[in-house]
């Protein structure tokens, strides 16, 4: 648990000579560490190392009972006052981990006399402590209508000390979340402490910041106590904190403390669970919107889902990626700018409260052509840019002199301004690529500053910019204050890249590798991953500002959400890199990763790197996969370097190459088979390797992804010089072993800052192959992780058991980079039974549909579980009731992630006035939200009932195979958020 930090106070501490009167403090924190890790005390003060880790004040360990205990004693002046955190480091004293949350405070009142010993009990401060300070929990679902007023201030003394065989015991509990007019007692086995009664207990006082505290005389005699927080309501109920008595014990056999301080972290309570629904913005349909859903949508959609018992509504990206305008730009992961917000969402209805006659017609006219079963990316866009236009030549000096204008323009202008600027270019030159852009391919500031010159003939197109900004802006504002109101968490969505031709490559190209690409790696979802094309990221030039961008991406995220989803976070961890001529996942390496050597290579016995690094290409390979059209193939793709070995011409060296030469010989109706048939063949041998050589050093080597499988490593028998097993050995080293500090310690310089740039509570995708040092890191960091159930992360496991997962982490039956619950269902019998079978407990024949019963069972297995949050894509929602099921279950599918040129398009086949009044549905999900003891938001906590529905449950379970109870016990010792 978390000591949320000790006494407030800014005096400062005057270095010490014999004349001046002094206390003792004496720091006492229980922590376990790894050999060779010690704890240190750094702080504001030089005798705590002025925040200068390598100046810190050293702790010494002792065992006691099963825990590690870690002190050191400072003398300080009479008065004192500091900041100060713990830190793990090595035996250099550089840094290894930090504390997460607030910096403790404290202050020492001049009424402790000269001489005396002030003992601190603090508790490691985790990133899970610090959730419920995040705006999610304390702007939104702790939210007060009430305020209290603080009835201490901190570091006064409130009790004296009269008798020498007593002690000052100052009490320090937080509690986030608490009634109007509660109070918190403190009660134990001593007199002092009421005796187990709550009527004689200690009455603590408020102190600010969630926190309560309240100072006791002690007998000296009466320790070792035993204690217990617990809060009293208005209406007489009593809650006692859960798990075993807290312990305070003194040694006062030398240097006796007279003042004990305890920081004891949160009051231990059930754990906070709550829920929520997944969609992506374009798929929301309602009676308003054109064509696509948009950010006033929003307020309709958050009225459901506090009808249906959910504190959380989770989005994809909604940044613009309106790089190529066309229905590429639909992939919302790839972002033409990181702040500006995508018009694709734009109400345009909302764009002026005098609309002229002929645009309102205009608007209703657009409404019907575009009101479609999927998304029409490319009209929609257009349309609403077109009308947009029209509203602004009407208004545009009404608009933008306006101070609410001004006052936006001026928050946002460092990226707004580029952003603008980019667009011009973009539609000027007709591309993205701003390396094509003539003597604007290079940013600078005073070429910026022309082009958004009021005194330029363009002035109005950048004008324009700024002012479809400002309206989404203000719409998105007025979407997220209601839902904080109602008490609803908005989650957005963080993706991993930006598109190579962005604005923000444009403006900081240094912050960017741009000959390479990133990918998801290897067995993220299949075999030979993907090839996502954005730049990898340059950290080493990104840490020298404190990562500035990283942090303004969070601050811009955090004016409308407060929760946000981290795709991918196993990039900040490491990055799969690919050069960027690769089309495919396949031949990559870590970023960063500890390479093999050439010399560690030799050592082993392996020299003939030019076999292991080059295309394996054998005549019968070619005739294997060619056929008889081998000739053809050789002959305009390869040349023929030894008797029957071939390697690739200069001109079809690369993927990108290859694919290049195929489209103009398929152009030419010279290929037999089809062009991809083709093409997955080429890339099949140019891919045939087992070392892949570093571009920036020619002594470096990594092992090729899945290396065993290819016939370059098969052949390897008749080669003496190599051993195989020497491979397997290096290989798995690579891959599971030798990387795990260097990674864990990338994280930990990256993440925090993230963490640290708002209040966000942040989530982390955290799926695919998962390195060792991700959860530990995770979990330190108050991250909570993903859990799918078809996607488990237990090894040996088919399905994940919900039932078993940790709360830390948001559980979902699906996502949106997988197939829907119905359409996983349906897509493979053989699964179906061994699902029904193993986690349904049934040998009977399960049904081929994924009926509304089928659903409920899964929904309330993940509502049961201990997750902190379970979080459900809309379309499993509809999946329990049979009037939503007659689309096509593949129809609903989000993405495919296989295919790097999916139209994301899906949208819901029911707008949200018509879900509003669903009362059967509604009633159906909100009494599986709460009946699972999760929490819903003020106008979700009653379970509307269904009398009828309840005796067809009832009559269903003794025949029913899936009406069952399920287990959904939280796991003891895990962090609560309380």
């Amino acid at each position: 648990m978390a000591n949320m930090g000790l006494f407030s106070g800014t005096k400062s501490s005057k270095p010490l000579t014999m004349s001046v009167k002094s206390l003792t403090v004496k720091f006492r924190i229980p922590y376990y560490t790894h050999w060779g890790q010690s704890l240190l005390v750094c702080g504001s003060e030089p005798v705590l190392g002025s925040w200068d880790v390598k100046k810190g004040f050293l702790l010494s360990p002792v065992h006691q009972d099963d825990e590690l205990i870690w002190s050191g004693s400072i003398a300080v002046p009479i008065g004192f006052s500091c900041e100060y955190s713990y830190y793990v480091v090595d035996d250099r004293k550089n840094l290894l981990r930090w504390e997460m949350g607030k910096k403790r405070k404290l202050l020492l009142h001049e009424t402790i006399k000269d001489g005396e010993v002030v003992e601190l009990h603090d508790l490691w401060q985790t990133g899970g402590d610090a959730l419920p300070f995040r705006s999610a929990f304390k702007n939104v679902i702790f939210r007060r209508s009430f305020s209290l007023d603080i009835e201490r201030s901190d570091g006064l003394i409130q009790n004296k000390l009269e008798q020498e065989d007593s002690v000052l015991v100052r009490f320090k509990i937080c509690i986030p979340n608490i009634e109007e007019d509660a109070s918190v007692y403190v009660i134990g086995s001593t007199s002092m402490l009421g005796q187990w009664k709550l009527q004689n207990g200690l009455k603590l006082s408020y102190a600010g910041e969630s926190v309560w505290e309240a100072d006791c005389v002690i007998q000296r005699g009466d320790f070792p106590i035993k204690y217990k927080y617990c809060k009293s309501g208005k209406t007489g109920n009593i809650s006692l904190e859960t798990g075993a008595n807290r312990n305070l014990n003194v040694d006062f056999s030398n240097n006796q403390p007279r003042y004990i301080f305890l920081s004891d972290g949160m009051m231990r309570e059930m754990p906070w669970r709550g829920a929520g629904v997944a969609v992506p913005m374009f798929s929301v349909r309602s009676e308003a919107d054109l064509g696509v859903g948009e950010f006033l949508d929003l307020k309709l959609l958050v009225d459901w889902a506090v009808e249906s018992g959910f504190h959380l509504v989770q989005l994809l990206p909604i940044n613009d990626t309106s790089v190529n305008r066309m229905w590429w730009d639909s992939y919302p992961y790839s972002s033409l700018s990181v702040f500006a917000l995508h018009p694709l969402y734009l109400r345009v209805q909302a764009l002026s409260e005098k609309m002229p006659e002929d645009i309102k017609k205009e608007i209703e006219k657009a409404k019907v052509q575009l009101d479609k079963k999927d998304v029409d990316y490319e009209a929609t866009l257009a349309t609403k840019l077109a009308i947009a236009r029209k509203v602004f030549n009407q208004e545009k000096d009404l608009i933008l002199n306006s101070s609410a204008f001004q006052n936006f323009f001026s928050e946002n202008e460092d990226w707004l301004k580029p952003y603008a600027a980019f667009c011009f270019l973009r539609d000027f030159f007709d591309t993205s690529d701003h390396s094509q852009w003539g003597r604007f391919s290079h940013y600078s500031k005073d070429k910026l500053a022309k082009l958004i010159s009021e005194d330029s003939l363009h002035y109005d197109i950048i004008r324009f910019h700024y002012y479809v900004q400002f309206h989404l802006h203000i719409q998105l504002s007025e979407a997220a204050e209601y839902a904080r109101k109602k008490g609803v968490v908005l989650k957005g969505d963080l993706p991993i890249g930006v598109d190579r031709n962005s604005v923000d490559t444009w403006v900081y190209p240094n912050l960017f590798r741009m000959n390479t690409s990133t990918g998801a790696p290897p067995d993220y979802f299949d075999k030979n991953g993907q090839n996502w094309g954005f730049p990898t990221y340059n950290w080493e030039e990104m840490s020298k500002d404190n990562y500035a961008w990283w942090r303004a991406r969070l601050t811009q995220m955090s004016k409308y959400f407060t929760a946000y989803r981290i795709d991918h976070i196993l990039g900040f961890f490491r990055i799969w890199e690919l050069p960027e001529h690769a089309m495919t996942g396949l031949i990559g390496k870590f970023r960063p990763s500890i390479p093999l050597s050439q010399e560690e290579l030799e050592r082993e016995g392996i020299w003939d790197f030019d076999r292991l690094t080059r295309p394996y290409i054998r005549l019968e390979h070619l005739q294997e996969k060619f056929g008889s059209s081998w000739t053809y193939i050789a002959a305009n793709f390869l040349s023929e370097f030894q008797k029957g070995r071939y390697e690739f011409t200069e001109d079809c060296n690369t993927e990108k190459k290859i694919a290049a030469k195929l489209k103009t010989c398929a152009e030419k109706s010279m290929l037999l088979d089809s062009e991809d048939k083709t093409r997955r063949d080429l890339f099949d041998l140019i891919q045939n390797i087992v070392l892949i050589r570093d571009p920036e050093d020619s002594k470096k080597f990594y092992p090729r992804f899945n290396l065993e499988d290819t016939s370059s490593f098969m052949d390897l028998d008749d080669h003496r010089c190599i051993c195989k097993n020497v491979l397997k050995r290096l290989y798995y080293d690579y891959y599971f072993h030798r990387q795990e500090n260097l990674w864990r310690e990338n994280a930990l310089k990256t993440l925090p800052a993230l963490l640290n740039s708002s209040d966000m509570m942040a989530c982390g995708e955290d799926l695919g192959l998962i390195p060792s040092c991700v959860h530990p890191v995770m979990e330190e960091l108050g991250l909570i992780g993903l859990r799918i159930q078809r996607m488990p992360s237990e090894p040996g496991l088919e399905f994940g058991i919900p039932s078993q997962y940790n709360y830390m982490t948001v559980c979902a039956p699906s996502c949106h980079d997988c197939s829907t619950l119905r359409a996983w269902w349906e897509e493979d019998e053989e699964r179906r039974r061994r699902f029904f079978k193993n986690v349904v407990g049934s040998d009977a024949l399960p049904p081929s549909q994924c009926l509304p019963d089928i659903t409920h069972f899964i929904l309330r297995q993940h509502v049961e579980s201990p997750s902190m949050w379970a979080i459900f894509p809309l379309q499993d929602l509809l999946a329990l009731k049979e009037d939503y099921t007659t689309r096509p279950a593949t129809e609903e599918t989000i993405n495919d992630p296989t295919n790097p040129r999916h139209y994301w398009r899906y949208r819901v086949h029911v707008t949200l006035e018509s879900l509003q009044k669903d009362k059967e549905l509604k009633t159906t999900v909100k009494d599986l939200v709460c009946a699972s003891g999760r929490s819903c938001p003020p106008g979700g906590q009653e379970v509307a009932s269904n009398t009828r529905d309840k005796q067809q449950v009832a009559s269903s379970q003794e025949k029913n195979p899936i009406s069952k109870p399920l287990s959904g016990v939280p796991q003891k010792g895990t962090v609560a958020v309380v």
